[in-house]
């Protein structure tokens, strides 16, 4: 029974300090992306991303650091305390929150897993100077095998970046006949910059986090992080040129979304996976570009980060004891 306690108690505090932070970034984040406006667009996408997963790490932290430790070690195990009513809904509801997060990731990973090895059914791999694998690709039957014109064919993204682990950018062969040797270099590189913000990744952990109300600020992150992609494939004017006539050519060949729904690539980045006026934003940012504008920030040192964490370490050593103590009396009336 202890044991059951415990559990209950923890998925309770997990379930109230996530939900009742998730609801505050609802209604905060349009706040934080005005700030973010100030920023370099990469600086901008960080701070959404981490603003979304602002309650899931802060729900985990406090239950496993704070919650579950004041249990063990504060709660007389000899007590046989029955559960109320409140608790052990709180508990279920905790559950719900992680099986249907794990759920929702497996769906997409599966979805998108099948479709990805249909479309490198018969892929090619290509020369490039790319720092990921770069496969060609082509539209293939529901069967497998290449069709000749036919409607049941599979379609293929112009470009994307697929997978996690071992991450690769699937190339079409229209999209490869269709760009020039600058245009497919600039093109590359907005998909390796992908790749090294891990974007996929970014995106599966979205799915585990899925709540209510939430749609608007992941459609603002996946702005940013296309726009920071485009800005980390350029160092030049003429290179931003070249990546605009890559966006203009690639959107003739495949059809611009209207929204940024679309269960197909729900783990993939593909250079044209935005609605049709980011697109245009993003052309407009590129064919503007300026060495001031996309200038690098001055970097802080690290010194004031190792200083400040030194610093918030030390307070939690000389109060941490303390703080159990109210924890442990805020979950003996939760119980109660």
């Amino acid at each position: 029974m202890f044991a059951v306690r415990g559990i209950a108690v923890a998925l309770s505090v997990f379930a109230m300090v996530y939900c009742g932070l998730s609801l505050a970034v609802c209604l905060s984040w349009r706040s934080v992306w005005r700030y973010g406006q100030r920023h370099l667009v990469r600086r901008r996408a960080d701070l959404l991303f981490a603003w979304r997963m602002f309650p899931l790490v802060t729900a985990a932290v406090i239950t496993v650091a704070f919650t579950v430790p004041s249990f063990l070690l504060l709660e007389p195990r000899a007590i046989d305390e029955p559960l109320g009513g409140i608790p052990l809904a709180l508990a279920i509801c905790g559950a719900g929150l992680g099986i249907f997060g794990g759920m929702n990731a497996g769906i997409a990973l599966r979805r998108v897993s099948r479709m990805v090895a249909r479309w490198t059914s018969a892929a090619q791999p290509v020369d490039s100077c790319a720092a990921v694998p770069v496969l060609r690709v082509f539209p293939v039957g529901r069967g497998g095998a290449f069709p000749r014109a036919t409607s049941s064919a599979i379609t293929v993204p112009a470009m994307t970046v697929a997978g996690i682990v071992r991450p690769k950018v699937l190339l079409s062969g229209a999209a490869e006949s269709v760009l020039s040797a600058s245009e497919l270099r600039t093109a590359l590189n907005h998909e390796v910059a992908h790749v090294r913000r891990c974007d996929n990744l970014k995106k599966l952990l979205l799915r585990c986090v899925a709540f209510p109300g939430m749609a608007g600020l992941e459609a603002a992150w996946l702005e940013a992080t296309e726009m920071a992609a485009d800005d980390a494939a350029v160092s030049n004017a003429g290179e931003a040129l070249d990546l605009a006539a890559a966006l203009i050519k690639l959107s003739r060949l495949e059809p611009v979304r209207l929204g940024w729904a679309d269960g197909r690539a729900d783990l993939t980045t593909a250079l044209l996976h935005s609605p049709v006026a980011v697109v245009n934003a993003r052309i407009e940012r590129l064919i503007a570009w300026s060495d001031e504008r996309f200038a690098s920030p001055k970097r802080f040192s690290p010194w004031y980060g190792l200083g400040a964490g030194l610093a918030m370490v030390a307070v939690f050593g000389i109060t941490y004891g303390r703080l159990l103590v109210h924890v442990h009396t805020a979950t003996e009336w939760l119980i109660k």
